[in-house]
């Protein structure tokens, strides 16, 4: 049907609406690029008969350029047609400050943008949940994570009672990876997780494969390198065919964090030197400098100080445009970790500084980490231990149970095994065996286990296969016994 009023409409509104109703559809499952295209075309059919929709065209086409990682793309969809004051007031401010930033010059994009956010849910404006994304949106552009969630999260309220629900999955994720900018992993991962469960039922492949990304870098932290291939691989496949630049930038640095989380510094080296660096595999615009404190800690714990000193030049003129809160803590870790002993100690001390003003025990947790373990390895066992504990009750409390693993190590060096160690037979367990044990231990079923692990069922139940080896038990209420029995040991020793 909409081939055939996209062919034989009576004029170019109704050919116009048709290859509008088509691009959406292909934003939301087929090749981005293909969709920016139809969006473009469906703007310059509508441009006269219904300028209105023509601007949603533009704005889609923007979108799809976003997902497609093409910064060029946005701007120029961005700066298409005609830029009128009055009644689109608001929509001039948005496209004028998203412009701006997509030309690098985020000072002069930064006040209309702000114009945006706070006019978000005020008297006059409209509460469509549209012109709440795009408030959200420039919020995440900005730098602002508490307003950019305050306004995704009135567009999800008013997506779900009002409409339209094909926007429901988008302010989710939206939701996701503020809060995944905010280093609140556990909120990202619910969001995420409905997401998913939303855009699977609409149909909304390109959408389910952002949210399988997100759920990749939460399962980075956690500890789950299974959870982290699964999701992975699923943000890929997707990618690949239809084009998300950014789903598959995502995807790779949930890879390499896992790597990171495990020890495993080369690996993490080769993942994200491409994507953070210039040259056919660059990473997503919004997101590579995001990646860049990783990369940085796996090439200058590998030898590879030239790149990592040149990804640093770069993240630090990104860090003092000020879009990100955790950006000037991380540029100083970053220095520290390529400085010489005279200003490492400093740097690493700047850095923990900058924590205090910006939220996220995550990060924090890994500064400790790294601080703690160059003291360790200077002969100060005393000094580590203190940041140890420190990076390890952040990582306990954020549920980043791969890196605590880190930290429990890095204590144990210092001849101090650190809290919350596993007793027992249960130290012959995986961190992630260890949390499925412990999931059953509760009573959980092993789909039950798969949801809130954000794993498939055969993954729990071949690692509970394992678990039962290698305890040397048979049934789920020995396991739950051994579980009680070693939780009270570490409790009470």
């Amino acid at each position: 049907m909409l081939a055939r009023a996209g062919r034989e409409g009576p004029d170019g509104a109704v050919r116009g609406a048709a290859q509008l109703v088509s691009g959406r559809l292909a934003l939301q499952d087929g090749p981005v690029a293909d969709a920016r295209e139809t969006l473009l075309l469906a703007a310059e059919l509508l441009d006269t008969a219904d300028p209105r929709r023509a601007l949603d065209a533009r704005l889609a086409a923007v979108e799809a350029s976003w997902a497609a990682g093409d910064a060029a793309a946005c701007v120029e969809a961005l700066d298409l047609g005609s830029l009128r004051p009055g009644p689109d007031r608001l929509l001039t401010a948005y496209r004028t400050g998203m412009s701006a930033v997509m030309r690098g010059c985020p000072g002069t994009g930064r006040p209309p943008l702000r114009e945006v956010m706070a006019a978000a849910g005020s008297a006059g404006v409209p509460d469509g949940p549209e012109t709440l994304l795009r408030a959200g949106s420039a919020a995440l552009v900005v730098g602002d994570l508490t307003a950019a969630a305050r306004a995704n999260s009135r567009a999800l309220a008013v997506a779900r009672a009002r409409g339209p629900y094909s926007l429901v999955a988008q302010a989710l994720e939206r939701l996701a990876y503020g809060e995944l900018r905010a280093g609140r992993h556990a909120r990202a991962r619910a969001h995420a997780e409905d997401g998913l469960r939303t855009a699977l039922g609409a149909g909304q492949d390109n959408l389910a494969a952002h949210h399988h990304a997100i759920l990749a870098l939460v399962a980075s932290v956690e500890g789950s390198p299974e959870a982290v291939a699964e999701h992975a691989d699923a943000a890929e496949r997707v990618a690949a065919a239809h084009g998300l630049a950014q789903a598959a930038t995502l995807a790779q640095w949930a890879r390499a964090r896992a790597d990171l989380a495990r020890g495993r510094l080369p690996e993490a080296a080769a993942r994200l030197g491409p994507l953070v660096g210039s040259g056919p595999r660059r990473g997503h615009f919004a997101v590579r400098m995001l990646a860049v404190p990783c990369f940085v800690e796996a090439a200058a714990r590998t030898g590879q100080t030239e790149a990592a000193r040149s990804a640093v030049a770069a993240f630090a003129r990104w860090s003092a445009q000020g879009t990100d809160p955790q950006s000037g803590a991380q540029l100083a870790r970053c220095r520290a970790l390529l400085s010489g002993p005279e200003e490492r100690e400093a740097l690493f001390a700047d850095a923990l500084a900058r924590h205090d003003e910006a939220a996220g025990d995550f990060e924090r947790g890994r500064t400790q980490l790294l601080y703690g373990a160059w003291l360790r390895r200077r002969r100060r066992p005393g000094e580590a231990r203190g940041r140890l504990r420190d990076a390890l009750v952040s990582f306990e409390r954020g549920g980043a149970l791969g890196w605590a693993a880190q930290a429990r190590a890095e204590l144990r060096a210092t001849g101090d095994a650190g809290p919350g160690e596993p007793a027992g037979p249960l130290t012959l367990l995986t961190p992630q065996q260890l949390r499925i044990a412990r999931c059953v231990a509760e009573g959980a079923t092993n789909r039950e286990v798969a949801l809130r692990l954000s794993v498939s069922t055969r993954t729990v139940d071949h690692h509970l296969r394992n678990v039962f080896a290698a305890l040397g038990i048979r049934s789920r209420l020995e396991l739950s016994r051994l579980v009680d029995r070693a939780e009270k040991t570490t409790a009470d020793p």
